[in-house]
């Protein structure tokens, strides 16, 4: 039986994760929250933003079942390497941001959480380290041995899932084969149904292409890929528009009427969603046998400390992880 608590990774320690942390501490959770970080830094930071939280420990051991109170954090103290001052990154914490990731994941494996919620990572830093790392999503795929995830942000009223995610542009065509197209378009059909409770979802596709490759005129991924792909899963059931214009797609007539969004390339569909909810959206792994929301921003070492920062973000993709588990029970 997996229990309905959750974990919370602050990601970088130079970066605001650790003040959203502090900041959401104020607000009552109805399950409890387990911060998987470093206890010495949410003092140094708290004192630093003028913020009284009361600090519980707690250990695998001794997880809570209740909410903590208001005005507190669980944490589970996972060590620093280095000091961390606001602002400024040191790769010799590195390692500290992955160890609490795998904290977090191994402990939805286990049954200790229900879901990890995430604040933002530095990734270069991590490989300046000389640690190989290109992503929250891609490390959690590996550690949780899954072979194909799927990114998707969401906002209120738009969902945009990704076929290819941080590739170079000049790669993204040769990425995109119906084998690929096929599973990640299995997957987010999947987890709208089993996370988030929609029976019949309807999904547009976008096209590769400007005007979806014009008939061919602009290249011929949709003729030989896309197209046959989605029909072929169509037959199946599947709802599946497409694929469309991107450029005429992201507009009231589409978007009305859909559960999500099937992008080629991340900023294909991303900057969209990105200006209809920045401060508001989340990042969703799909496809993992976990459930994994984060924010949808980076780490703003410019304002970690200063207490100008906005939970927004945060806040909802905690409510979303705790509806995707309420929809999973």
């Amino acid at each position: 039986m997996k229990h309905q608590r959750f974990a919370l990774t602050p990601g970088e320690p130079a970066g605001i994760g650790p003040d959203l942390c502090l900041l959401l501490a104020a607000q009552a959770q109805p399950y409890p929250l387990i911060a998987i970080t470093s206890r010495d830094l949410l003092v140094e930071r708290a004192a630093q933003l003028g913020v009284a939280v009361t600090l519980l420990p707690v250990s695998p051991d001794a997880f809570p079942d209740s909410p903590a109170p208001s005005g507190s954090l669980y944490v589970w103290d996972t060590p620093l390497a280095s000091p961390a001052v606001a602002g400024q990154l040191d790769k010799a914490n590195a390692a500290f941001v992955l160890e609490t990731l795998t904290r977090a994941g191994q402990g939805c494996l286990d049954g200790h959480f229900a879901g990890m919620i995430t604040a933002p990572v530095h990734k270069g830093v991590i490989n300046e380290s000389g640690i190989p790392f290109s992503g929250h999503t891609e490390f959690l795929a590996e550690l949780t041995a899954t072979e194909q995830v799927v990114m998707m942000l969401a906002t209120r009223g738009l969902r945009v899932a990704l076929v290819t995610t941080h590739l170079p542009l000049r790669d993204v065509a040769d990425a995109i084969t119906v084998e690929r197209l096929e599973r990640v378009a299995r997957i987010l059909h999947a987890d709208l149904q089993h996370k988030f409770g929609i029976a019949s979802p309807r999904i547009l596709v976008c096209g590769l292409n400007p005007h979806a490759g014009e008939g061919g005129h602009l290249g011929h991924e949709e003729i030989d890929i896309i197209e046959p792909t989605l029909a072929r899963l169509r037959l199946e059931g599947m709802d599946l528009r497409g694929p469309l214009p991107a450029d005429t797609l992201f507009t009231p007539k589409y978007l009305e009427h859909c559960d999500a969004v099937l992008a080629m390339y991340h900023d294909q569909g991303l900057p969209v969603l990105k200006y209809k909810g920045f401060g508001a959206a989340l990042n969703v792994t799909l496809g993992l046998p976990i459930i994994r929301t984060s924010v949808d921003h980076g780490t703003a070492l410019d304002l970690a400390g200063t207490g100008r920062i906005d939970t927004g973000s945060l806040q909802v993709a905690l409510e979303t992880a705790y509806q995707m588990a309420e929809t999973r029970l």
